[in-house]
């Protein structure tokens, strides 16, 4: 399984969701997830000090961390997502989604997560969400 920013954030807050409940049940029972390196950073971003931040990345860097393995075809793939989906008129609202789904398409994970672009973006692709 595949964890989005979006589930990892409400689980760090604490948040009670579908999505989180998911995530603590897998922890609970000792299940490794993984975390595409974006993901990494965008959660790393939100840190609000220099203690949130070494404890954000000491627990994200103990998980499954996914980065392509070939970069600029896995972004000329994302680019390619992001292209097919406004021609046929699906809005996705950040080009770092179509990043995450290539990288989930490329693995054949599925991907946990809480973010309406990933619904739309199975409109268009073989994204797999649970």
């Amino acid at each position: 399984m595949i964890v989005d920013t979006s589930v990892l954030i409400d689980f760090l807050k604490g948040e009670d969701t579908r999505e989180t409940r998911v995530l603590a049940e897998l922890e609970g029972n000792g299940f490794q997830y993984a975390i595409p390196l974006i993901c990494l950073q965008e959660v790393l971003q939100g840190a609000r000090d220099h203690k949130e931040w070494k404890l954000l990345e000491q627990y994200l860097s103990s998980q499954v961390l996914l980065e392509p393995q070939d970069y600029k075809a896995t972004h000329v793939a994302a680019a390619r997502l992001y292209f097919d989906c406004r021609r046929k008129g699906v809005t996705v609202r950040s080009a770092a989604d179509c990043f995450i789904a290539q990288i989930v398409i490329e693995c054949n994970g599925k991907l946990l997560h809480s973010d309406k672009d990933f619904d739309r973006l199975k409109k268009v692709c073989k994204l797999q969400t649970i």
